[in-house]
């Protein structure tokens, strides 16, 4: 039963109280796991691009920033960096005054003057305790070096957007990873005129701080490369924020009031769905490397680029000579061929429809949003993986799936998952125009039986809480997807503040 201040709540918010419904009804139904057709290998749903199809892309793309296409960068950074940083704080309110032998903290420790932010917790360390670093660990005061590195009265990483931190050193000056997004932005999305557009998504809490590097940092920058760089922001919205339950799917409350949590980062599919370009490219706001370590990225992040128009190329062709009725038998083989080859679309009943209904099906499944998603060979670290999943009209396409939406208890899957050889690593450029230049209405296409819910806690008190489909999950069940292989070296995230110790972040 929803109280007056429930139903307000709900209206602030921008939830129907249909709406609300339907996510009690999730927590009791839960989410089916997907149908898998296979995991996607090379040559079985990844593509591996030749050296000369690689130049061939550059080419393309290249060709599109100087007829004056449109491109954007769109970068999530709201993610706080309390994780990244788990370690740390475990230490500080430990017990233990020394960190234990091969721990991050003695790691940390021990090659603390490779950290790009060395000399900034040095001057801080001089001024709350009129010493050192390396005067604090030699007298082993081990928990002042660190809280001066999380806590609120020091640098304050633990409590500070990941964007936001300290990540490369260079000669004389640093950069945190939202002024490499500049850059690399910059290198890779430039338009004709020298305009680079990039979109942050922020959180309430901290996009006047991203504002304040932003002013500081752009002019240097725009200056340094000869661009000029149009910078926007947007927040997650509360229509996307999903109610809490308790373990037994009741309503839960705090001081009377329901409790409302973010959707996880499928909710911006609608921040997605605001941006106005054609071309977006999507990458999480850690995975960024110095200036001398940027050249495959670089590289990659054209080829992706370039082969996404190449084949958007061939589906525009097709879906104005499907306007135009210019079409025959083999032509249509041709637009077959595309959705088999190009983008793994397969159908039965394809088989089994009359030419014009044949022809409408083709049209409904080239007139959708691209993305190319690039994959790298799996070496051990997380992400989602690609597989040829069944979507719910029977069709089956390439996927990005979490393990949280294969089905354990099947032995056939187990084995697709053991024989995957790849995953995702956030490395996307999409299409979200059609072929008359209007964008798509990307919530549209979002599978909304690709959700997740998880256990959690708030004060004490057990929850259970609603993730909507993941933004290159779920929330793009619908588009047309390719799979390409990229070099491991384009993906260097910072999971955990020992990561920036790795050689990609070392600029040396």
């Amino acid at each position: 039963m929803l109280t007056d201040n429930d139903i307000r709540t709900l209206q602030e918010k921008g939830i129907t109280q249909e709406e609300l419904q339907s996510q009690i009804d999730r927590f009791i139904t839960g989410f089916p796991y997907l149908k898998l057709s296979d995991s996607a290998t090379v040559g079985k749903g990844i593509i591996r691009l030749t050296p000369e199809e690689q130049d061939k892309a550059i080419e393309r793309w290249h060709k599109y920033l100087d007829e004056g296409g449109e491109v954007c960068k769109f970068v999530p950074a709201s993610g706080a960096a309390s994780r990244m940083f788990k370690a740390l704080f475990s230490f500080v309110d430990g017990n233990d005054d020394i960190p234990a032998e091969g721990s991050a903290v003695a790691e940390l420790i021990e090659n603390i003057h490779d950290i790009a932010f060395f000399h900034e917790l040095d001057d801080l360390c001089r001024e709350l305790y009129n010493k050192s670093v390396d005067n604090l660990i030699e007298e082993g005061r081990y928990k002042d070096v660190i809280s001066t590195i999380i806590n609120e009265k020091g640098m304050n990483y633990g409590n500070l957007p990941k964007g936001l931190l300290t990540f490369h050193e260079y000669n004389g000056f640093t950069r945190t990873p939202v002024e490499e997004q500049l850059i690399e932005g910059a290198q890779t999305a430039a338009r004709k005129n020298g305009e680079v557009n990039l979109h942050f998504t922020v959180s309430t809490n901290h996009k006047k701080l991203f504002e304040k590097k932003l002013a500081e940092a752009v002019p240097g920058c725009e200056k340094e490369l000869g661009v000029k760089f149009n910078i926007s922001y947007s927040e997650q919205k509360p229509s996307t924020d999903t109610v809490a339950v308790n373990p037994d799917n009741t309503l839960f409350r705090e001081n009377g009031n329901l409790i409302f949590r973010p959707g996880g980062h499928g909710a911006l599919i609608e921040n997605l769905n605001d941006i106005d370009s054609a071309v977006v490219f999507i990458k999480n706001i850690d995975n960024v490397v110095p200036d001398s370590r940027r050249e495959a990225t670089i590289r990659y992040k054209q080829v992706i680029a370039g082969y996404m128009i190449i084949v958007h190329d061939m589906i525009e062709k097709y879906l104005r000579d499907i306007e135009a009725g210019n079409y025959d038998i083999e032509k249509i083989r041709d637009m077959i061929a595309l959705l088999h080859q190009h983008l793994n679309v397969r159908d039965e009943k394809m088989k089994h429809l009359e030419d014009a209904d044949l022809v409408l099906y083709i049209k409904e499944k080239l007139n959708r949003p691209l993305r190319v998603c690039g994959m790298v060979k799996n070496e051990g670290e997380p992400g989602g993986g690609p597989y040829i999943a069944y979507n719910r009209d029977g069709s089956s396409s390439p996927q990005i799936l979490e393990s949280h939406q294969i089905d354990p208890a099947n032995d056939d899957y187990k084995t697709m998952v053991a024989s995957a050889t790849h995953f995702n690593p956030v490395d996307l450029v999409c299409y979200i125009k059609d072929s008359h230049g209007n964008k798509f209405n990307l919530p549209e296409y979002v599978d909304p039986d690709t959700g997740f819910i998880s256990s959690k806690s708030l004060h004490g008190k057990e929850l259970r809480a609603l993730e909507l489909p993941g933004l290159w999950n779920g929330a793009m069940s619908d588009w047309n997807t390719l799979f390409v292989e990229v070099p491991i070296e384009t993906f260097n995230p910072v999971k955990t503040v020992n990561d920036l110790l790795r050689p990609a972040h070392q600029n040396r």
